[in-house]
């Protein structure tokens, strides 16, 4: 075999081989783009759900916050019913007092609606912090006045100014006292 038909027999063999890679790159270019529609396609669904998740998120966040203002604003409408009993019972008391100008009887129902307002107070978990004798604590008691004792012990009260009350062990209301100071 001459050179030239040796280079004429390479030049076809490389021909041949170009064109297998160009076959074999057209197929892998076919799959890639099915491949990348089908990753594209993949995609759109994915922000599609998340949008429609996104959206319930917000919708269900504002149903709960819509709740709890609605929750909040009619919290204490079970405790407003029973202080409306008080509230009656010391309406028809003074009214009953004024018409018979009997202020004995007016006592009467004033400490019997005291009493029905403590049971209130006691049902709802609200009760008195005790102070008078005890030893001053910040956390429940509040100092107004201070005085030189000699016969009682140093931070401890002497008089309560005003009742402090807890509900459910927390401090509602400190008690306003005057301590002992030596």
């Amino acid at each position: 075999m001459s050179k030239k038909n040796k280079v004429k027999e390479e030049k076809v063999l490389d021909e041949e081989k170009v064109e297998g890679i160009e076959e074999e790159l057209k197929d892998n270019e076919e799959t890639l783009e099915e491949k990348m529609a089908k990753i594209e396609a993949d995609l759109e669904d994915w922000k599609g759900a998340y949008a429609r998740k996104n959206a319930e998120f917000q919708n269900f966040t504002k149903r709960k916050q819509n709740e709890l203002e609605e929750f909040r604003k009619y919290a204490s409408e079970k405790v407003i019913l029973k202080v409306l009993e008080a509230v009656d019972n010391l309406e028809r008391g003074v009214a009953a007092s004024a018409e018979t100008k009997d202020f004995d009887a007016l006592v009467k129902g004033v400490e019997m609606t005291l009493s029905q307002m403590h049971g209130i107070m006691n049902a709802e978990g609200v009760e008195v912090i005790e102070s008078l004798g005890k030893e001053f604590d910040p956390h429940l008691h509040q100092a107004v006045m201070t005085e030189n004792c000699e016969n009682i012990d140093n931070d401890h009260i002497v008089m309560e100014l005003q009742k402090g009350y807890k509900m459910k062990e927390r401090v509602i209301r400190p008690s306003m006292v005057k301590v002992c100071k030596k």
